[in-house]
């Protein structure tokens, strides 16, 4: 549904969502073998303001990701919308700036500001907290007037929209062939209060939902734009948050896909006790589930106790990933160094875990202390929170930071290695590919994806098989699946491994930091964004910048 405003005026909005800086977990050393991938993943929250807009109201999309917002796109707009996660801040205080200079009213919403406003007084308009009445009061408010307000204003969300109310994502404002994977909303919320998280302060611990014919009436939406990508993601906080909900949805999808001849793949992100779902699991093969994302965080049971994770013990860990396994699906985990409970052997244990588990996709990060997380609230108690930009994490770790800081270098280092990353994916042939369905050849038999298979089909050869100095470890597991049939195993073994690999050695030089929220990693990619005239400008006059 759109805004029930009565509005007078007509206005242009223009959306714009900020750049990421580089992580693990975005593939973007990956996007040139892709051949036009620009970006990770469309933005669900900016796409589906812009559908709630006044019917008369205009809109404009730009992902910084593939294009920076030009000049005329500024001097198009009444006022310019922005919303971001903290990792972006630097990038969204750069946007507000460009904006304020076209003489436009920026309005900041998304998860950074509703868990941290006092970060963002350069705003005209602040919208905290999620789509609802707070998006009808700036919507009155723009209908009124589009002038800069004299001080900033807040409108802070007391009555959310229900999902089901939800309109569905602008996706036609969005360039989907640009971006690697697609994004798909299911459910909002955990129930879990994992110490480190913000998803329940931010959404809640009560699962909302939309309707499974909202959800196939988007992925309509999605595959009906030519070159749309073969992967879409559920950005769901948690997808098995509310186990019901999730068990009556997925026989939808699985129609869905049926009647499509299975043109699409899914990944999702879930808590590890999935594993104890066999009914869920099942569907979720039936509806071509590749992957799913876990926060294990960390191999150590009393360290899952001190940060709230206990649910991730429900199951025996190998054990829970060997059932993940058996149903197709490939997992990938995130990892936390540098909790308290962290000890000289905490190290090896998780190198120990990462050549048992055969997880090929690991994102490894240094713990950081987020706002409206209870990690923040206890940290500030015990005056562990650091705020500075040269240190690795905001975090005062109970070990020397450059211990911890060694620990998890080494660490990447191993898990990347080539010949053992490549030693993971070849257990996943044996043990989880040949788990998955055969689709129909017909969903997948389409000129985008022929073009698609043929571009990456060569980089891969060229790139990786041939020039790479990596290229012997590649072979050996391109091999491996090639004998069993894995055709599609050898595109995905290497486009991910290149980028993971790539990345790795630009961490080890010191190009990117260890957690991906650190202020130091995104004002490094804020400063590569700048011209050589800014950056200049600000070490001749720092205290100029700062005013």
């Amino acid at each position: 549904m759109r805004s029930t405003v009565s509005v007078t005026n007509r206005r242009r909005i223009l959306c714009v969502f900020p750049a990421y800086t580089p992580s693990f977990g975005t593939f973007s050393h990956a996007y040139p073998l892709m051949g036009g991938v620009k970006a990770f993943m469309p933005p669900q929250g900016l796409l589906v303001i812009a559908a709630y807009m006044p019917e008369s109201w205009e809109y404009r999309f730009i992902d910084e990701n593939i294009r920076r917002a030009s000049a005329q796109d500024f001097a198009w707009a009444d006022a310019v919308f922005i919303s971001g996660m903290h990792i972006q801040e630097g990038q969204i205080h750069d946007i507000g700036r460009r904006a304020h200079a076209a003489g436009k009213v920026a309005a900041l919403g998304g998860p950074s500001v509703s868990g941290a406003r006092e970060k963002y007084p350069d705003f005209d308009y602040l919208h905290v907290g999620e789509i609802g009445d707070a998006t009808d009061r700036l919507i009155e408010r723009l209908d009124a007037d589009v002038t800069r307000p004299h001080q900033q204003v807040v409108f802070e969300t007391g009555e959310r929209l229900a999902l089901s109310d939800f309109p569905a994502p602008a996706y036609e404002a969005a360039p989907l062939k640009r971006y690697l994977i697609g994004s798909l909303q299911f459910s909002s919320g955990c129930p879990y209060r994992c110490e480190f998280c913000d998803i329940p302060q931010l959404y809640g611990r009560q699962p909302r939902l939309k309707s499974p014919e909202q959800m196939c009436a988007e992925l309509d939406a999605i595959i009906s734009q030519p070159g749309h990508p073969a992967v879409v993601y559920f950005v769901d906080d948690n997808f098995i948050a509310n186990r019901k909900a999730t068990r009556e949805m997925l026989p939808h999808l699985v129609a869905w896909q049926k009647k499509n001849n299975y043109p699409l793949q899914f990944a999702c992100e879930a808590t590890l006790n999935m594993a104890k779902q066999p009914e869920i699991l099942e569907l979720m093969r039936e509806a071509n589930f590749m992957t799913v994302f876990v926060g294990i965080e960390t191999p150590e049971a009393d360290a899952l106790k001190g940060i709230d994770k206990t649910h991730n013990a429900a199951v025996p860990m190998y054990e829970a990933i060997s059932t993940l396994n058996s149903y197709g699906l490939e997992v990938t985990s995130g990892i936390i160094l540098g909790l308290d409970t962290d000890s000289d052997k905490s190290e090896q244990n998780l190198i120990d875990f990462i050549d048992k588990s055969a997880i090929p996709v690991l994102t490894i990060n240094l713990l950081q202390a987020l706002p409206k997380t209870p990690l923040w609230d206890r940290l500030e108690r015990e005056g562990r929170l650091v705020h500075d930009a040269a240190l690795e994490s905001n975090v005062l770790f109970k070990r020397p930071h450059d211990t911890v800081v060694a620990s998890w270098r080494r660490a990447i280092a191993h898990a990347y290695e080539p010949e053992q990353l490549f030693a993971r994916f070849k257990h996943q042939c044996e043990t989880t590919y040949p788990n998955r369905i055969v689709t129909p050849t017909k969903g997948k038999l389409t000129f985008t994806n022929l073009r698609r298979g043929l571009i990456l089909g060569f980089n891969i050869i060229t790139r990786v098989g041939l020039v790479s100095d990596y290229r012997r470890p590649f072979w050996s597991a391109a091999g491996y699946a090639l004998k069993r049939g894995q055709i599609e195993a050898v595109f995905n073994m290497g486009f991910v491994a290149h980028h993971l690999i790539r990345f790795t050695r630009e961490a080890l030089r010191g190009e990117h930091n260890a957690s991906f929220y650190a202020a130091k990693a995104a004002e490094a990619e804020d400063a590569r964004r700048r011209t050589w005239w800014e950056n200049a400008w600000r070490k001749l006059a720092p205290e100029r910048e700062a005013a």
